[in-house]
């Protein structure tokens, strides 16, 4: 990979690192925002998004450092972004499933201390009613 491929590489890959780093950060914040008061979410949505962005320009720096030879510089650089998109994609995941499970924590939290009720029917509680449909009989 040549120097303007890999400035390439390295330019498109962070730019699509920081953008999901933002829907992460936005979409969690909102998502936290429901258990934490005041500030505390957007500062526990911070370390989340910081040990994201991190991680995955970690892993970025890595798979750039891997020679890839498809014969054509474009394949090349369409291979290695592959590449990081995968990884971007399993980073997401897993980070989404940390704020997940940060909200749950934090909700039962609550729900121990009394702050706040559970809502919605439980599994137990939901039920389905029959309805009368008098279109068939005669």
């Amino acid at each position: 990979m040549d120097a303007n491929s890999y400035a390439t590489f390295l330019l498109i890959g962070v730019l699509i690192v920081l953008i999901d780093g933002q829907i992460i950060y936005r979409g969690g914040l909102g998502y936290l925002r429901k258990v934490y008061a005041n500030d505390s979410g957007r500062s526990v949505m911070q370390l989340v998004s910081v040990l994201f962005h991190l991680t995955v320009l970690g892993a970025l720096a890595l798979i750039s450092m891997i020679n890839v030879s498809t014969g054509m510089p474009v394949r090349d650089l369409v291979v290695k972004l592959g590449v990081v998109l995968l990884v971007l994609a399993v980073a997401h995941g897993v980070t989404m499933a940390i704020v997940v499970n940060i909200r749950d924590r934090r909700r039962e939290e609550q729900i121990e201390e009394g702050s706040i009720v559970a809502d919605g029917p439980t599994i137990r509680e939901a039920s389905v009613q029959p309805v009368a449909d008098d279109r068939f009989s005669g």
